[in-house]
């Protein structure tokens, strides 16, 4: 029951795959997923179910319903006969079909239903899951859609998907003009169609649409027939001039020797004459193209003048400063002239994207898979081991850098070049020359930080400080204080009570700092005093007295404790200290942070060139210095 050569996903109930499709219509944004065949096949017998199966396909003529139904037609012949000569096993025939194309001008589905025998039907089903009458116009847009998917899927390594059956799209020369008619009437609107996802916003010369043409003729070394076409197209569209000047450039290396060197040297002189004067003109009329001059930055590299082309890629920057393409081709140009600091700063500056899959079903799980293999390939033994050969490194496999896809991946290979260049440990002194990682940053932000507090507190605390000498200057000194506790404790006679209250007011600080001086611990006040005061006082004769008096002299000896001086060593070790933070902090300001996603890049770069080492061993003191300066943690 199954094809000979087709591949089949067979169903658990009869058309889910069309139910599924058609839920996942609004879910496609570009050129859509590869057409869909079902098909359902009966043995004729009653009580036996019939079977449904469908597979993926590109190539298929989508121009017409007759085409496609002419495909359907065909695979009544592919049924596979499982009889044999002793035993006659049921027969399998294909009863009706359907097959879908999408339509990425107007985000429909083209839809033609089959009746083996009976009639054909197609109608179109919209992100709604309405139908409608097809026209003449979204056939034309159907068939161009198909077309650029079969040429743009067809190697596209982001793009594998099983059970996918791949046709040549343009099999004679006829074909190939109907291409080329299609591509000229919906030129205008390729930009709906999308872009590759290095470039942010599609436009009328940055397209699928574009691309598909280029590549088509590109490989095949005729890009003549794409040159003649934009030759049509720039009357109505000038932007057009850079694909044409773009395919004149393309003609000139791509010419085939057929006479003399002399008449290929002016063969190929003539071509890129014509692609230097449609630049110019074009140039001078929209100077801000951004793709123009980029056409005219590979001509010059072309050339070997790398010094012009820098002038203008950096113009071509500053026209478009939000495209990623702009700053990678100018990282790609001073990597030739080989400022790889300028380039590692290019590089870093450079906008990513995120990357968008490209559109896909989401069919329901098959209730079995049938994939035939062609004999050759059996015979050569390709897929025993599902291409990974017995040798392989572990840790090769598990490398992250061949997952990385869009604007990563360009990314990813302009370090690879850098690294080819100048080698990997002069690219880690280039960074750590230009760059500041993550981690450095952070503890540098974390130590002025903690600079600005500890100097804000000292400030705070001088406040204070000048706050305690102006409260004391209000008060009584302790000279004072002591004097003032040392007479009230002394014994003295009722009658000198006035007298002492009198000299005491009138006693100065430097009277008794004087008479401390000279070894009297008596007070002696200023004026006249009683000559029976004297003994008693400076005799000194009881313990209570001397006591007293001692008492007096400790308490006018307190003084408010001063700061300590700071030694000439502190202070030269703090301006130092201050001039060494200064310099880190303009250091700081004047270096780039490297961005995180290239820092990722160059883990993915460390563990290609490093492979991880099995934990059991320990890591040689080179490999560690390298894992420090490339991850910024000491191991």
């Amino acid at each position: 029951m199954e094809f000979k050569d087709v591949p089949e996903f067979f169903e658990v109930e009869l058309g889910e795959c069309l139910t599924a499709r058609t839920e996942t219509l609004s879910s496609f944004k570009e050129l859509g997923p590869p057409d869909l065949c079902q098909v359902v096949k009966s043995s004729g017998k009653s009580g036996q179910k019939d079977i449904g199966s469908y597979h993926y396909i590109s190539g298929v003529d989508a121009s017409t319903s007759a085409s496609l139904a002419a495909y359907l037609n065909s695979l009544t012949y592919a049924v596979e006969d499982t009889s044999t000569w002793f035993a006659k096993a049921p027969v399998w025939k294909v009863r009706s079909g359907s097959y879908c194309c999408y339509n990425a001008f107007s985000r429909v589905d083209m839809r033609v239903d089959v009746k083996i025998p009976g009639g054909v039907h197609a109608y179109v089903i919209d992100i709604r899951g309405e139908r409608h009458e097809p026209t003449p116009e979204l056939w034309q847009e159907t068939y161009l859609s198909a077309i650029l998917r079969a040429i743009l899927y067809a190697d596209d390594p982001n793009y594998r998907l099983i059970g996918y059956r791949k046709l040549d799209p343009i099999t004679t020369r006829e074909s190939e003009v109907r291409f080329l008619q299609a591509a000229e009437a919906l030129f205008q609107q390729g930009w709906q169609l999308g872009c590759d996802p290095e470039i942010q916003v599609a436009s009328i010369v940055s397209n699928h649409l574009t691309t598909g043409i280029m590549k088509y003729f590109g490989d095949g070394y005729r890009l003549s027939q794409a040159a003649n076409l934009f030759e049509k197209l720039l009357v109505r569209t000038p932007d057009v001039a850079a694909l044409l000047a773009k395919s004149y450039m393309g003609m000139s290396a791509c010419l085939v020797f057929t006479g003399s060197i002399d008449q290929l040297l002016i063969h190929e002189l003539d071509e890129e004459v014509k692609a230097v004067q449609i630049l110019s003109q074009a140039i001078r009329d929209s100077p801000q193209s951004f793709i123009l001059l980029h056409v005219q930055c590979d001509f010059l590299r072309q050339k070997e003048q790398f010094e012009w082309a820098l002038k203008i890629a950096q113009q071509a920057v500053n026209c478009a400063p939000s495209e990623f393409v702009t700053w990678a081709k100018l990282t790609e140009i001073y990597i030739d002239l080989g400022q790889y600091d300028s380039a590692l700063l290019t590089l870093n500056s450079c906008p990513m994207f995120t990357y968008n899959d490209r559109d896909l079903h989401r069919m329901p799980t098959p209730n079995r898979t049938h994939l035939p293999i062609k004999q050759f390939i059996a015979d050569s033994q390709i897929l025993d081991n599902d291409g990974v050969e017995e040798d392989t490194d572990p840790a090769l496999l598990r490398l992250p850098a061949p997952a990385l896809r869009g604007t990563f991946a360009k990314a990813y290979e302009l370090l690879c070049r850098l690294v080819s260049d100048i080698g990997w440990d002069e690219l880690l002194k280039t960074r750590s020359a230009v760059f500041v990682m993550e981690e450095e940053y952070r503890n540098q932000k974390a130590q002025l930080i903690a600079e600005a507090m500890e100097k804000d507190m000292k400030g705070k605390r001088a406040d204070q400080d000048d706050d305690d000498e102006n409260d004391n200057d209000d008060d009584t000194g302790p000279e004072l204080v002591g004097e003032s506790l040392a007479t009230a404790k002394q014994p003295r006679a009722p009658d000198a009570d006035d007298d002492d209250a009198s000299t005491r007011g009138m006693m100065s600080p430097s009277a008794q700092s004087s008479s401390m001086a000279d070894g009297d611990l008596s007070v002696q006040p200023p004026g006249d005093g009683d000559d029976d005061e004297e003994p008693r006082s400076a005799q000194g004769g009881t313990t209570n007295g001397t006591k007293k008096n001692g008492f007096a002299q400790g308490m006018s000896n307190i003084n408010k404790p001063t700061k300590a001086a700071a030694s000439d060593a502190d202070e030269g070790e703090d301006q130092d200290r201050r001039r060494e933070v200064s310099g880190e902090a303009n250091t700081l300001n004047s270096t780039r942070l490297c961005e995180r996603w290239l820092d990722n890049m160059f883990m993915c770069l460390y563990e290609v060139r490093f492979p991880p080492i099995p934990a059991t061993r320990h890591l040689h003191p080179s490999n560690s210095a390298l894992l420090a300066l490339t991850t910024g943690f000491v191991t």
